[in-house]
């Protein structure tokens, strides 16, 4: 439970004060989850975007936005917090990709045009607004019709609110014990980025302000089909397997669960 109201404005703000050490340590490449895990994944997983108006539903400070435009999107970043937006356009503006980025909410995507994009891509942000029903019609909104949503979550299943690795005596990991499962109060989880390029562990850096919205896998999946959208994929990506062999704490997803959910899905005719 939390006394403070966790509500888009909170989410703002939570973002806001964690833009600074957030924007310096992706950019150093300390999110090693990301860069050998999920984002490479995830790039295999989504469609073809070269030549395509592509909203980026929760942006951050851009990272991810800049490199789906080197694929060739025509590319539009939106984001809640009002520092990551201004940080995603000083990098635009020191290295122009043709990207426009907009302080804006997934929740209603209130700035743009019913069926103003072909695709809407979002990775690791969804699970982290307050209504995700409400995202999903935003999203259906402005897109044409056939337009592709492609998004990653942390995945409903494993990532709970009483996650923790079961371990033998010698520190191996034995599997994941998940709990609360069904349990959607929001919360703020504190953590920070603790891996560095060798796979050691990183302390006493400052730790970031993440609320969170849990959610069962049948939330999404039904936020998705009641939009409009037809799913075409799932996807529950492992970590290589010669990722998981150069990294112990990589070798735990491979072997017992998986990190992150993908969904794909099209806008469907209303008849669908």
């Amino acid at each position: 439970m939390t006394d403070t109201i966790l509500d888009e404005a909170a989410v703002a703000a939570a973002w806001d004060r964690n833009a600074d050490i957030w924007t310096q340590e992706v950019r150093s490449g300390l999110d090693l989850y990301r860069e050998l895990y999920t984002f490479p994944a995830f790039l295999d997983f989504m469609p073809p975007i070269a030549g395509k108006r592509v909203i980026d539903l929760g942006c951050g400070e851009g990272s991810n936005t800049r490199r789906f435009a080197r694929l060739g999107g025509v590319m539009t970043g939106i984001d809640l917090s009002s520092g990551m937006i201004r940080r995603a356009r000083e990098q635009e503006k020191d290295e122009p990709l043709g990207i426009v980025y907009e302080i804006a909410s997934f929740g209603d995507l209130a700035p743009f045009a019913d069926g103003a994009f072909d695709a809407a891509l979002s990775t690791m942000a969804l699970m982290d607004g307050p209504d995700l029903s409400a995202s999903m019609q935003a999203a259906s909104r402005v897109l044409k019709l056939g337009g592709a949503l492609c998004f990653s979550v942390l995945h409903p299943c494993f990532i709970t609110p009483a996650i923790a690795w079961l371990a033998d005596e010698a520190g191996g990991h034995l599997g994941l014990r998940v709990g609360q499962y069904f349990e959607r109060e929001p919360f703020v989880e504190h953590w920070r980025f603790s891996r560095r390029d060798g796979g050691e562990q990183k302390t006493g850096a400052p730790k970031f302000e993440v609320p969170r919205f849990p959610r069962t896998l049948s939330d999404y999946i039904n936020a998705v089909s009641e939009a409009g959208f037809r799913i075409v994929r799932i996807e529950e990506p492992r970590p290589s397997e010669e990722m998981a062999r150069k990294h112990d704490w990589l070798k735990r997803w491979y072997r017992h669960a998986p990190l992150v959910l993908f969904i794909l899905a099209v806008k469907a005719p209303a008849s669908e």
